[in-house]
């Protein structure tokens, strides 16, 4: 890895720099981070709505996905449904699918309660997120929709990281290297 603590990120018409962060001693992945920057968020939204196949409910998971599945719901009108890394008091019957992240040190679970579960039922489902890396998180959303007998017609995500960039089988605007040492 050379000397550079960050990584410029042109996306959606905007600039910005991305602290790196060690994921262990040869390898660092840059940190985007959606929350409080309302003009990214609103200009990825806009740029990813334009790719989205049409869908019935856009799918996420908490917590970092968030900004960005409202304000594509706010922008297209389509309703947003959002997978909690905890069970809540209000949740009726709730469905968990375990996950582990590249960013999250231990295994999570996410959960969808029996009003969302019903909800997606028969209906088409984008499913978005931040940035897709290992795809973990995408694959435990997608197995929610299952559960709940949705189809998914698309999965966005505003970064592809790494060798998701390669994948063909989701919508990005712009790949996010791993940087390793040399």
């Amino acid at each position: 890895m050379n000397d550079v603590k960050t990584y410029e990120l042109q996306v959606a018409g905007l600039t910005r720099h991305l602290p790196l962060c060690p994921i262990d001693d040869q390898t660092a992945i840059a940190a985007f981070i959606m929350f409080s920057d309302v003009e990214l968020t609103v200009a990825c939204a806009t740029e990813l709505l334009k790719k989205a196949p049409e869908c019935d409910v856009i799918l996420t998971a908490e917590s970092k996905g968030i900004p960005l599945a409202y304000e594509m719901s706010r922008q297209s009108g389509i309703k947003y449904i959002l997978a909690r890394k905890s069970v809540k008091l209000y949740m009726h019957n709730p469905v968990g699918v375990d996950v582990k992240s590249i960013t999250t040190t231990r295994m999570q679970t996410l959960y969808l309660d029996q009003h969302d579960l019903e909800y997606l039922s028969g209906r088409r489902v984008l499913v978005v997120d931040d940035v897709i890396s290992s795809g973990e998180s995408l694959h435990a959303l997608e197995e929610l929709v299952r559960k709940a007998g949705g189809s998914i017609v698309g999965r966005a995500a505003v970064l592809a990281e790494g060798d998701a960039a390669k994948r063909d089988d989701i919508l990005f605007l712009e790949p996010l290297p791993v940087f390793t040492k040399e």
